[in-house]
């Protein structure tokens, strides 16, 4: 069975490389670029990925639907240009599309953090539906966070080996994430109609912390574990602080 993947980029000439470099195996590769100013593009085609351009960004979702809509193949692996399929795992995707039993399959994904593997804090296994067949699935509208649904009712496979996901290699990566998700978040939730409170804002931050430190065992990563649990604190904390705020200017 053939293979597309599809990968949405925007100034990502610090991980497209390697991105396209662990899924040489792959039939087909599609890069939709959202208007990148860097030589993101260049470096696509240069490894040779076909880059369709993208005029318009109307969120994660959108964005991904759109690079589906170029893929030819029977199946489509889903990535961030961020994140690496690891020797492991393409050997795995391989045997199972040769023998698939289901449409849809979902990717443990291990994230690195300041250089270090973060095993608890919930985000492992981080389970992530990803390869799946090109006319049985698409992705949700959302803004951020966007999920792959699947078009019929049906179980979902998963797959043993780790997608590597390289996502914050600095603390500042991080705030930049955070601040961008958290913006995103607020402005999907308010243009919904969602209203929050000051209480819900802190409560948000003080509860993501016990969850993710005590409950999800982030006290086994230590320092960095640490790091990461207080991080998600201020994530859940700014982004209802965000919708508040937005909630009050329109009051």
């Amino acid at each position: 069975m053939s293979l597309s993947v599809i990968i949405i980029t925007c100034n990502e000439s610090a991980n497209i490389v390697a991105c396209l470099q662990s899924v040489s195996f792959a039939d087909e590769v599609i890069v939709l670029d959202g208007q990148s100013t860097d030589d993101t593009i260049s470096l696509a085609q240069k490894h040779g990925a076909t880059v369709v351009l993208s005029q318009t960004w109307d969120g994660f979702g959108h964005q991904k639907n759109k690079a589906l809509a170029h893929a030819s193949h029977d199946w489509v692996l889903s990535l961030d240009a961020d994140e690496r399929v690891s020797d492991q795992l393409a050997k795995e995707i391989q045997a199972v599309l040769t023998h698939a039993h289901h449409a849809v399959y979902d990717i443990p994904r291990l994230t690195n953090f300041c250089g270090q593997w973060i095993h608890h804090c919930g985000w492992r296994p981080d389970r992530v539906a990803r390869l799946f067949k090109r006319n049985q699935a698409r992705f949700s509208d959302d803004v951020v966070h966007e999920k792959l649904i699947p078009l019929h009712t049906q179980s979902v496979g998963r797959l043993q080996n780790s997608l590597l996901h390289y996502s914050y290699p600095t603390a500042q990566d991080y705030w930049r994430k955070l601040q961008t998700y958290s913006q995103a978040w607020a402005h999907q939730k308010f243009d919904q109609g969602q209203t929050t409170s000051m209480s819900r804002a802190i409560s948000s931050g003080f509860f993501a912390f016990l969850k993710s430190y005590l409950f999800r065992l982030g006290f086994l990563d230590g320092a960095m574990g640490l790091a990461v649990c207080i991080l998600q604190a201020q994530a859940a904390y700014g982004k209802y602080f965000t919708l508040y705020c937005l909630n009050q200017g329109k009051k």
